[in-house]
């Protein structure tokens, strides 16, 4: 091969090279001014190229993107209207309070405080009137499309309804619905904690006095067919009922959240609310068929004090956490905001975290709950000694709940665990995170006592490896 052909295959080969480079550049370039000019900004909606798809990319959900539907009555408005107020937020929480007629001049002017209330339209114009089986109940359930008709929905993508006694921790549901799409059709919820309330109604149905959310789509569904599906099921005779119904028949179902709690018991819930499920706290209802929250306190000062918790850190209210003295034979429980337990005896978390049967059904019937119970117990390496939420504060970047003890035990130590009997104790502070509980993880914790009359208790998150038992 003589030197001007092999030269001429050499450069031959740079060109190609080149050529394959500069197509590599141009391609890229190409993409990059294409997925630059599908992309824009304005104030709510940007598009962005995500995972080779293109997805909305909005503002997080945040309280203004919820309506609240509240169901009240005039007549009970009086004992009722303190539930409400230690929740709403004026000028910042939206929504209205639908009433059956309007409130008496005890409530003229209408406080600032309330929600704005509505009075709802005559059932008697519908055509099914006469056949309604429960029209207290149809008129419940006509406030969602009678709120929807108010035109006020700029900007909301979830109605969320209760009543009048139903207490909503706002922060939590914020939360829990920003996890799902609310361009899609949701119906969340939850059923009765009492298997008899369900059998009788149904399983698939959100118990309204607990609360529900349903999506911003869904509700625009449910309005067109609202007053037909009432006249398809004029015979039911619960409004929570006849709302799975339609939702159903619009091919929505229920999906289940265990922070609703329509409190379908009697008595003392102090078991209950101290063994709270591992999922945010989203609602508590029927405060005037249990008793008062708190020991020594009437029932709307029970739950103002119960809120006094919640308004610093909703994301820990009734969250449990266990931790042991093993010196000791300890155990300590604690209900973030409202309880802390003591047992003089080493028990796991899958043990504790059963609600102690301090409460009875709705109903009675066999089987009662569709929870797992533990019974109220006179043995004392069984039964706890009992403290109760205090007072809030702030101490070196942490918040601390303070627990008092506001009776006695009246039992002998426990014998099993070597006599150490945790009597002295009179109170139990717990030092939290100012940050808030991240989703639906335990938190761990670790108990500092030294045989005064208070125990300090540090939250912190659990080790990878870490048995709480």
């Amino acid at each position: 091969m003589s030197y001007q052909s092999y030269y001429t295959n050499i450069s031959c080969k740079y060109v190609v090279i080149l050529g394959v480079i500069a197509i590599f550049f141009i391609l890229v370039f190409f993409n990059q001014t294409n997925i630059n000019s599908r992309s824009f900004d304005s104030n709510t909606f940007t598009v962005t190229c995500q995972e080779g798809l293109l997805q909305p990319k909005e503002a997080a959900t945040n309280l203004s993107h919820l309506m609240f539907v509240l169901a009240g009555s005039s007549r009970a408005w009086s004992s009722r209207r303190t539930y409400v107020e230690s929740w709403w937020r004026p000028n910042v929480t939206r929504g209205n309070i639908f009433l059956d007629a309007e409130p008496s001049e005890e409530f003229r002017p209408w406080s600032p405080t309330f929600p704005p209330f509505k009075v709802n339209e005559d059932l008697r114009k519908l055509k099914i009137y006469r056949k309604l089986r429960n029209r207290v109940h149809t008129r419940i359930y006509r406030s969602i499309l009678e709120n929807y008709r108010l035109k006020q929905d700029e900007g909301v993508r979830w109605y969320v309804t209760g009543d009048d006694d139903t207490l909503f921790l706002v922060d939590n549901i914020v939360d829990v619905l920003s996890k799902y799409d609310h361009t899609e059709k949701h119906y969340i919820g939850m059923y009765s904690e009492t298997i008899k309330s369900n059998f009788h109604f149904s399983f698939e149905m959100a118990f309204g006095g607990g609360g529900y959310a349903i999506s911003y789509p869904l509700v625009e569904a449910l309005v067109v067919k609202l007053d037909e599906c009432i006249e398809r099921y004029h015979y039911i005779w619960a409004v929570d009922h006849l709302q799975s119904l339609c939702l159903a028949d619009l091919g929505v179902d229920l999906v289940l959240d265990k922070g609703f709690h329509q409190i379908d018991l009697r008595g003392d819930v102090s078991g209950f609310l101290s063994s709270h499920p591992n999922a945010p706290l989203l609602s508590l209802h029927h405060f005037g068929t249990v008793a008062p929250l708190f020991p020594g306190m009437d029932r709307p000062d029970s739950v103002l004090h119960f809120m006094k918790a919640a308004n610093v850190d909703q994301s820990r209210m009734l969250q449990q956490s266990i931790c042991h003295v093993r010196v000791s034979s300890w155990t300590f429980s604690v209900s973030w905001g409202y309880s802390a337990h003591i047992y003089e005896k080493i028990f796991p978390r899958s043990y504790l975290k059963r609600p102690i049967e301090t409460f009875r059904p709705w109903r009675q019937g066999w089987p009662s709950y569709m929870f797992d119970t533990r019974p109220v117990s006179q043995d004392p390496c069984v039964a706890p000694h009992w403290f109760f939420f205090d007072s809030i504060g702030q101490e070196n970047e942490r918040v601390v709940t303070s627990y008092t003890r506001k009776f006695p035990r009246n039992m002998t130590s426990c014998s099993f665990a070597g006599n150490t009997s945790a009597d002295p104790i009179a109170s139990i502070r717990v030092l939290s995170p100012k940050t808030p509980k991240q989703g639906r993880k335990v938190e761990c914790c670790d108990v500092e006592y030294e045989g005064a009359e208070v125990a300090n208790i540090r939250l912190r998150d659990c080790r990878g490896d870490e048995i709480i038992a």
